[in-house]
């Protein structure tokens, strides 16, 4: 969970820098670059995510977090000593290919040393690291931001990512737990038939429909919900303490949905998640803007958006036979990242052209198809529940739970 907290430091605090940034004549970037760049760092995060499954599985994955943090860590500093669109771009894609990478790797350690009956709340307390680092990118953003500027929000991420690479440079890895012997007993190419072959690649388009549009929403609220409350008539302060409001919801409604998930079921849970999201954006929409309203709205959004990504983790981590996890997980966050792209990036353009409201609007059509998704993939695993997957060579394995 410390290495996801520094991961979401370091992915969420562009929005914060967002209004500065735009301000910045050194740089001279627009709305619509900006939400490209803030676009680019997710590019990188896909790689990385698709990437450290199979280099883990030779290299062994505290090696895969050494080098992914040490990725993320180089592309902050390079992002704080930026000069130009080109180079601001070139660092966040460094920064999401180290991200992803350590991602995916710290998620699939703590999935693997999980209980079955703990293993919502058990990837909730992991990911619940991304909305805390959002959470202290916030707070430091409210005395950071006026008196020195956006470029040391960065350094300081940079540092918090020193400090978690050392730690786990001393820490230990089982790598002989029975989920990592599973893993190792079938070869890439039977992992790839399971995940991508008959039921499994249903499951998997499913699995790519819910992460793609939840994280549409939910982080391309990241990247603009403090503009966006700039463009409502709010104050940077305010727009702040709203944005610290989006991730703190998110970080205390995971907890609540992955204590509930273990007891009613990921997939059900991710349901009602989906639904809190949608309402959130909705009330933007249709509500007038006042403090109250809009405290309630972003805190839908924040505990739909970060919840139900985390749910269909889960489910993900559940619905494939054990060999095939660490795979699931890579394809889940992976096009989990390519939603994170097209949420700044296609943000940029709807307050560009709509301002805030065009920002919701854009948002809520895509919260309303996560919304169908995910009852899909609630579908999907009843299904699976009572069913059995083939192994590529042999006989029927049954699913991962």
């Amino acid at each position: 969970m410390i290495i996801t907290v520094i991961e979401g430091f370091n992915l969420i605090v562009f929005g914060s820098v967002v209004p500065l940034l735009l301000k910045d004549a050194s740089l001279g970037v627009t709305d619509e670059q900006t939400g490209l760049v803030g676009g680019l760092v997710y590019i990188g995060a896909i790689v990385g995510a698709l990437l450290a499954p199979v280099v883990a599985e030779r290299a062994g994955r505290k090696r895969v977090l050494i080098l992914a943090i040490g990725m993320f860590a180089f592309g902050a500093v390079l992002t704080g000593v930026s000069v130009s669109l080109l180079m601001l771009a070139v660092a966040r894609f460094l920064t999401g290919f180290g991200v992803g990478g350590a991602l995916t790797t710290a998620m699939t350690v703590a999935r693997n040393s999980a209980a079955a009956r703990r293993a919502s709340i058990v990837v909730t307390i992991t990911m619940a690291g991304i909305p805390l680092g959002g959470v202290v990118a916030s707070l430091l953003a409210i005395p950071i931001l006026p008196a020195f500027g956006w470029r040391p929000m960065f350094f300081v991420g940079a540092g918090f990512a020193l400090a978690i690479l050392v730690a786990v440079v001393l820490m230990t890895i089982p790598a002989d737990t029975p989920q990592e012997v599973a893993g190792r007993e079938w070869t890439g190419r039977q992992k790839l038939t399971a995940l991508f072959t008959g039921r499994g690649a249903v499951v998997a388009l499913v699995v790519a429909a819910c992460a793609i549009t939840n994280m549409v929403a939910w982080q391309g609220l990241n990247v603009w919900a403090t503009q966006s409350m700039v463009s409502l008539g709010y104050s940077l302060s305010a727009a702040l303490l709203f944005s610290f409001t989006l991730t703190g919801a998110a970080v205390l409604g995971s907890f609540a949905s992955g204590w509930a998930a273990d007891r009613y079921g990921s997939a059900r849970l991710g349901v009602a998640t989906g639904a809190c999201t949608l309402l959130g954006l909705i009330g933007m929409l249709v509500l007038p803007v006042s403090v109250p309203a809009t405290v309630v709205c972003i805190a839908l959004m924040g505990i739909g958006g970060h919840s139900t990504m985390n749910l269909v983790h889960t489910t993900t981590s559940d619905i494939y036979p054990l060999p095939v996890r660490a795979a699931a997980l890579g394809w889940s966050n992976s096009t989990s990242f390519v939603g994170a792209f097209l949420g700044p990036t296609l943000g940029g353009a709807a307050i560009a052209s709509g301002g805030a409201h065009g920002l919701f609007t854009t948002y809520g059509v895509a919260a309303a198809v996560c919304f169908a998704a995910v009852s899909s993939l609630f579908v999907a695993d009843r299904v699976s529940s009572h069913a059995a997957f083939r192994h590529p060579a042999a006989g029927p394995v049954m699913v991962g739970r």
